[in-house]
């Protein structure tokens, strides 16, 4: 079906719905009218007040059910429905965060996308430990982890929301779970020296130990709570939590896990009902991996790593899988890293990592 006739003025001079070709025709007639191209800086970009919202029963039909774009997109729309972007809650550009624009996108579609969920893993504790520093009497590279969580269809930000995380220690060990974690460290002493004895015979069954990538939920074998901590997101949807750079252990490649509860309420107590609308995991880049295991005691390890490209849980996807932003001085890594990251959520939805 083709569009309506452009407009005929004295002339024979056409005016399309291109809107840089009318702007242009402007110019011609009114010298005082300035030209205005893509370049320009119209003071849309970077506004987290300027979201487009449409309609609640039509946000509702076009809420997105998958992943994040990583600085995620803001769209503003122009003369003749041009759309032009803009990152997003002050994040800059970086690998994978190219915002991209439609010209068939609405105000509801030109959001983030819902960040990816994964496994919660076995290791997973409602500790109630309300805090920021969840770093106790760990030794490792500081991290300063700055999450900000958005709903992915408004584009948002979640207030009040508990934010959990938790990991592994520099050498592989998770609290509650020392027993059963895969640690390694450099350890000490003397080696067992002899041949083994009561060798087992026959072919192994059965899968490897899922460590904190999958597998059933274990219940907690020891009182140990470091490196877990839960705390609120302020009304711009930001918090905070100092702690230290993960290590790693067999069969995964370094990560941090995460929970998202909404809809609850904050008591003395800690945070109570409501759902959990995400469970993800945040991963970083193999060049700070291979930085941090130049340091002690991440370079005590004697524990194989898997590689980022290699894990079973990352999906490849960049920001919206749970890749982080991080920051360090490149020769210097000991001296901290802070690493950033925004996730996009469905407050309505239910996703425990469980199922």
């Amino acid at each position: 079906m083709s569009g309506p006739e452009p407009a005929s003025v004295p002339g024979h001079l056409c005016v399309h719905s291109n809107p840089q070709v009318f702007l242009g025709f402007l110019t011609v007639l009114l010298p005082n009218v300035p030209s205005m191209t893509g370049n320009e800086n119209t003071g849309n970009e970077n506004t987290e007040n300027e979201q487009a919202q449409g309609p609640k029963h039509r946000r509702n039909l076009t809420r997105r059910k998958v992943v994040v774009a990583g600085a995620g997109t803001v769209a503003a729309v122009g003369v003749g429905g041009t759309l032009t972007a803009g990152a997003f809650a002050g994040e800059t550009g970086g690998k994978g965060a190219t915002p991209k624009a439609s010209s068939t996108a609405t105000g509801a579609d030109a959001c983030y996308k819902l960040t990816s969920e994964t496994t919660e893993g076995p290791y997973y504790i409602d500790a109630d430990k309300i805090r920021q520093d969840i770093t106790e009497d760990r030794e490792g590279i500081p991290l300063t982890l700055r999450i900000k969580v958005i709903d992915s269809e408004t584009c948002e930000p979640v207030r009040n929301a508990a934010v959990d995380i938790w990991h592994c220690d520099a050498l592989g060990l998770y609290s509650g779970y020392e027993s059963l974690s895969t640690g390694g460290g450099g350890g000490g002493g003397t080696p067992p020296s002899g041949a083994p004895t009561d060798v087992p015979s026959g072919t192994p069954t059965g899968s490897p130990p899922a460590g904190g990538g999958g597998g059933v939920h274990e219940e907690p074998t020891d009182d140990k709570r470091y490196l877990r901590g839960t705390w609120r997101t302020d009304k711009q949807g930001f918090v905070t939590f100092k702690t230290i750079f993960p290590g790693w252990y067999r069969g995964r490649c370094v990560h941090v896990h995460t929970k998202v509860h909404v809809n609850g309420e904050w008591t003395d107590a800690g945070y109570e009902g409501g759902n959990t609308c995400h469970t993800g995991q945040f991963f970083f880049d193999e060049e700070s991996v291979l930085a941090s295991a130049e340091v002690e005691p991440y370079s005590t390890s004697t524990t194989e790593r898997t590689k980022l490209d290699e894990d079973t849980i990352y999906d490849g996807s960049g920001v919206q899988g749970g890749l982080l932003k991080l920051k360090y001085k490149e020769n210097d890594i000991a001296e901290g890293v802070v690493g950033t990251i925004t996730v996009g959520v469905d407050p309505e939805a239910t996703h425990t990592g469980t199922e």
